[in-house]
C-alpha cells in the first residue's frame, strides 16, 4: 500500500489556495483604486447564493464547465495545449443539434444519436489538429487558434437558411430547428428551476476521468508520454498513437460540453449559443491542477463569480469585476503553481538530506558498537 505522502497533499492545496488569495486581494485594490468598496461586491456576489435558482444556474453552468475542462486537462495530462475546445464545442452542438431536429426516434436511440454526433464532430475537429502534429510537426498550439476561427466562420455559413439554418417566423435569430420531444434529458424540477439532466452525466464523467488515468494501461501511457516523451518510447509506447489519441479523446469530450444545455433547454442551437465556453475551461482546469475533483470546485467557483456578478450592476458595481477576477485567478495560478513547484524541490530535498544524515549517523552507530 503507497505511503500517505502529507507534503504532497498540502502543497496539492497551496497552489490553488494561494492563487485564489493573491486573486481576491489584486480585485480588490483594484476596486480601491477604483474609488469603489473593496469588500461589500463579495457581500452582494455572497448574498445572490441564498436564492434558489441562482443555484440552479451555478450548477447548471458548472456541468458545462466541467465537461470543457475535463477535455482541456486531457491535452495536458499528454503535455498538450488544446486551446481548440471551444472550436470543437461549438461545431458540434450545432451539428447535432441539426441532426437531432431531422430525426424522430424513441426517447434513449434520439439522445444517443444526438450525444454520438456530438463526440464524433469534436473527436474529429480536434484530430485535424492532432494529425498536423503528429505527421508535419505542426504545434497544437497554432492549429487549435486557427480551427477555432474556421469553426466560427463555419458554422455562420451552415447556419444560414440556405443551408442547414432556420429562421424563426418574426425573429433575427437563425437556428438549427427545435429537437422533438423524444431528443430530450429531463433534469431535476427545483423551486428555482431545473438542473439539467446533463449535469449528472458530466459530474459522472469526472470518474471516469479518473478511473481511466489512474487504474488503465492507457493512462499510465498517457501520463508517461506526457511527462517524458523519449522516455515513454524507450519502454514500447508509440507516442505519436498517443497524442493522436489523446487529441481525438479530448476532442470529444469538448463535443459533450454543448449537451447539458442542448438537451436540457433550448433544444436548439442559435446564435445565441454561449461562446468562449472553451477559454474559461482553460483556467478551471489550471485552478483544478487536472483532477477531476480539482476541476469539480473550479468550476463551481468560476460559475459563482459569474453568475452572482449579475447582481452587482443592481448595486451600481460594474459586472466586469468577475472578468478581471477571472483573469487575475490565471495569472495568479501560474505564478503560485510555480513557487510552490519550487518550494516542494526545496522540501524534498531537505528530506533526502535528512535522511542520508540519519543513515550516515546510524551507520557510525554501528560501527562503533
Amino acid at each position: 500500500m503507497r505511503k500517505f505522502d502529507k507534503d504532497r497533499l498540502i502543497l496539492g492545496f497551496a497552489g490553488p489556495a494561494l492563487a485564489l488569495v493573491v486573486a481576491f486581494v489584486l480585485t480588490s485594490v483594484v476596486l480601491l483604486v477604483s474609488g469603489l468598496s473593496p469588500i461589500e461586491p463579495y457581500q452582494l456576489m455572497a448574498e445572490q447564493v441564498e436564492f434558489t435558482d441562482v443555484q440552479v444556474n451555478i450548477l447548471n453552468q458548472s456541468g458545462i464547465y466541467y465537461l470543457a475542462a475535463l477535455a482541456v486537462a486531457i491535452g495536458f495530462r499528454m503535455n498538450l495545449f488544446n486551446i481548440g475546445v471551444d472550436g470543437q464545442y461549438r461545431l458540434a452542438v450545432m451539428l447535432a443539434a441539426v441532426v437531432g431536429a431531422s430525426v424522430e426516434l424513441p426517447g434513449p436511440l434520439h439522445v444517443a444519436l444526438i450525444v454520438l454526433v456530438a463526440m464524433l464532430v469534436g473527436a474529429l475537429w480536434a484530430g485535424i489538429a492532432g494529425i498536423l502534429k503528429t505527421t508535419r510537426g505542426v504545434s497544437e498550439v497554432v492549429s487549435t487558434i486557427m480551427l477555432n476561427a474556421i469553426a466560427t466562420s463555419l458554422i455562420a455559413w451552415l447556419i444560414l437558411p440556405a443551408n442547414l439554418g432556420v429562421q424563426p417566423k418574426g425573429s433575427n435569430d437563425l437556428t438549427t430547428g427545435e429537437i422533438a420531444e423524444s431528443g430530450w434529458v429531463p433534469g431535476l424540477e427545483l423551486e428555482g428551476g431545473t438542473i439539467y439532466g446533463f449535469t449528472f452525466v458530466a459530474f459522472a464523467l469526472g470518474l471516469v476521468y479518473w478511473f481511466v488515468l489512474n487504474r488503465t494501461r492507457f493512462g499510465f501511457d498517457l501520463r508517461a508520454t506526457g511527462a517524458s516523451e523519449s522516455a515513454a518510447q524507450a519502454s514500447g509506447v508509440d507516442a505519436k498513437k498517443m497524442v493522436m489519441t489523446a487529441m481525438l479523446i479530448s476532442g470529444a469530450v469538448a463535443g459533450l460540453a454543448g449537451m447539458p444545455m442542448l438537451l436540457g433547454q433550448t433544444h436548439t442551437y442559435s446564435l445565441s449559443f454561449p461562446v468562449g465556453v472553451g477559454f474559461t475551461a482553460i483556467t478551471i482546469a489550471l485552478l483544478g491542477r487536472n483532477s477531476p475533483i480539482g476541476i469539480f470546485f473550479a468550476a463551481v467557483l468560476i460559475s459563482f463569480l459569474e453568475k452572482t456578478a449579475e447582481g452587482l450592476g443592481l448595486a451600481g458595481y460594474p459586472k466586469e469585476i468577475s472578468i478581471i477576477m477571472q483573469g487575475l485567478i490565471v495569472i495568479a495560478v501560474v505564478v503560485s503553481y510555480e513557487l510552490v513547484r519550487q518550494y516542494g524541490l526545496r522540501r524534498q530535498q531537505q528530506k533526502v538530506g535528512e535522511e542520508l544524515a540519519a543513515q550516515a549517523r546510524k551507520n557510525r552507530e554501528e560501527v562503533a558498537a
